[in-house]
């Protein structure tokens, strides 16, 4: 049972399972509601993470996207879907640490905004914070935007502690950094 009082299956190729929820590896027909996630961004999310104005990334660009990712760090990034519909919702996963401690990756998600405020986020979070200390990590970053109070909610119930560790943004606003120790 995970901390979260959710039993969690885990199969690293197939992903993870909760009572509510199947992590799944990406396929490359999610590359349309991976463009529908980067739709739907907050406008102060930079712009280099949402669609361009001519329409980059297209789906043809998430797909070849898709086909070459390597789950790295392990175990990867994963798919989130209801596990009554397989109703893809969100995504959430290990991605390298984006301030250069490789040794620590980073905790990184994302989830529709209909599917906000119902625990998603924290409950496939669990599994991958849960599941990250067998690959031999001792910590776990992430870094989130300050005027992003819902990711800093789900991170302060996964125990991620604030560094103090700022990059100042006066257009998107400050990224703060977080870690947890496993």
């Amino acid at each position: 049972m995970t901390a979260s009082g959710h039993d969690a299956a885990i199969d690293h190729d197939d992903g993870f399972r909760t009572e509510r929820l199947r992590l799944r590896p990406w396929r490359v027909a999610d590359a349309a509601f991976q463009r529908r996630l980067w739709q739907e961004r907050d406008d102060r999310v930079p712009a280099r993470r949402r669609i361009t104005p001519d329409g980059h990334p297209t789906v043809a660009e998430l797909e070849q996207r898709i086909r070459t990712d390597e789950r790295t760090p392990a175990p990867g990034l994963f798919v989130v879907e209801f596990a009554t519909s397989a109703e893809a919702v969100g995504y959430c996963g290990l991605v390298a640490n984006s301030v250069g401690v490789p040794q620590e990756p980073e905790l990184a998600f994302e989830f529709f905004r209909a599917s906000w405020g119902q625990g998603f986020a924290t409950e496939a979070a669990r599994v991958i914070v849960d599941d990250a200390a067998s690959h031999g990590y001792g910590h776990l970053a992430a870094t989130v935007r300050a005027w992003n109070a819902a990711s800093l909610h789900v991170l302060d119930k996964l125990g991620f502690v604030d560094t103090g560790e700022r990059e100042p943004d006066p257009v998107h606003g400050d990224s703060l950094l977080l870690r947890l120790r496993l």
